[in-house]
């Protein structure tokens, strides 16, 4: 393979919007630049978001293409590459809280600088009559293997660690997560899940964050909140809160039977049992909620746009490395997870910037399709003062179909 010549790579033009005071300031405050000699931390983060992009599917291939471009990761502020075991021992030593750090500070910084960031985001399933913040409570699983992963293992013969994550619908961007093993019950992270959320803003979440402690928490705050009711729930009705109407089957005030659970809530609920249509099919549901005044049409489509976060969770394991880790240590699972979240939020930025239409993986396929083509430092963006215009993307793209018809022509003759 060739080495890129062209100091505009594409891999300097996702970096560069990393504030550049920004893991130094880090790197110190966290001790890691006290850690590093050769390998500086600046040049870990380059070599972790080129994994992300790159799908890099072991130390070896890492180092091995970032040695062979080493002269186009200098103009990426000096960035150097690694060697296997360099690598391997940063993931392994360096504290990976400074890599969730890095995330929340490149995130917020993108908020500040362009207040809009994320609100072009369409997802068909949100309901447009709200006018109040969504925010989407859900965890993912991240599979590990498990006769190499003690530090996860939650069964006898599985290990995994799960991200439980708050998303904000209106903008697709997360506002809070955890990254952990998977060996505890999601109900023991809501608490810290829902601990930034306002007065009279909206949580949507699942069954499996049903706590009536955490549940009564909310409601004392003012906060609006709409899940599942659990299988084997105890509960009396009081009255009936409107008549059914369509797919509705009954709207009903109710309180809670069990001595526990109504000790924890009080307080009147609100069930609502209704058909809700999932992949062309009606499955009937009950949800609880604390809000008595919204239609019960209402409360379903706000449980049915909790789904957004699963698409959420499908974006970012079927487009990302976090399939096959490069280390089994729990620093260096935590490494690679916050840097696939990190490279979501500047691809994200990038198609912003460029007025992306398009889906977010169709955006990531691009991206990577020039790396797999070997064109993996090639320069897609105009000066500085231009946006991304589709027209270079379109350029390259004719430029690389006409190589390909002159060849062909070549060898039939």
């Amino acid at each position: 393979m060739t080495p890129a010549k062209h100091q505009y790579s594409i891999l300097k033009q996702i970096c560069q919007h990393i504030p550049a005071h920004l893991v130094s300031k880090l790197s110190r405050s966290f001790g890691i630049d006290k850690q590093s000699r050769t390998f500086s931390c600046w040049s870990h983060i380059v070599s972790m978001l080129h994994v992300q992009i790159a799908h890099s599917l072991s130390l070896n291939d890492v180092s091995d293409t970032l040695r062979n471009h080493s002269g186009a990761l200098t103009p990426i502020r000096r960035a150097t590459p690694s060697s296997r075991n360099g690598l391997s021992h940063a993931n392994r030593v360096r504290d990976p809280l400074m890599a969730e750090t890095l995330f929340w500070e490149v995130l917020s910084h993108i908020q500040n600088k362009h207040l809009d960031f994320g609100r072009g985001h369409k997802y068909s399933g949100l309901p447009r009559r709200f006018k109040r913040a969504i925010y989407a409570v859900d965890s993912t699983t991240i599979q590990l293997v498990a006769n190499c992963i003690d530090w996860a293992k939650h069964r006898r013969r599985k290990a995994a660690a799960k991200c439980h994550m708050q998303l904000n619908l209106q903008t697709f961007l997360p506002q809070f997560a955890i990254v952990k093993e998977a060996s505890t019950h999601d109900s023991t992270e809501a608490y810290q899940l829902c601990q930034d959320l306002k007065s009279g803003e909206i949580a949507v979440f699942d069954k499996a964050y049903v706590d009536f402690k955490h549940l009564a928490d909310l409601d004392r705050r003012e906060l609006f909140w709409v899940t599942r009711a659990k299988d084997n729930m105890k509960y009396r009705f009081v009255k009936q809160n409107t008549e059914p109407k369509g797919n509705i089957q009954y709207d009903a005030l109710i309180e809670l039977e069990m001595p526990k659970s109504r000790e924890a809530y009080p307080k009147k609920l609100r069930l609502v049992k209704a058909y809700v249509e999932i992949n062309g099919e009606k499955k009937l549901m009950k949800f609880i909620t604390n809000n008595m005044q919204w239609a019960p049409s209402s409360i379903c489509d706000l449980y049915k746009c909790r789904w957004g976060i699963e698409v959420f969770f499908k974006q970012i394991k079927q487009t990302l490395q976090l399939s096959d880790f490069l280390g089994h240590s729990q620093k260096a699972i935590l490494w690679q997870v916050w840097t696939a979240m990190l490279a979501y939020i500047l691809i994200r930025y990038i198609g912003f910037l460029g007025q992306w239409k398009g889906a977010f993986s169709r955006l990531f396929t691009l991206l990577r399709g020039y790396y797999s083509a070997g064109w993996m430092f090639l320069a897609l963006w105009l000066p500085v003062g231009q946006h991304v215009v589709h027209r270079v993307w379109l350029a390259a793209l004719s430029r690389l179909i006409c190589r390909v018809l002159i060849c062909s022509k070549i060898l039939r003759k």
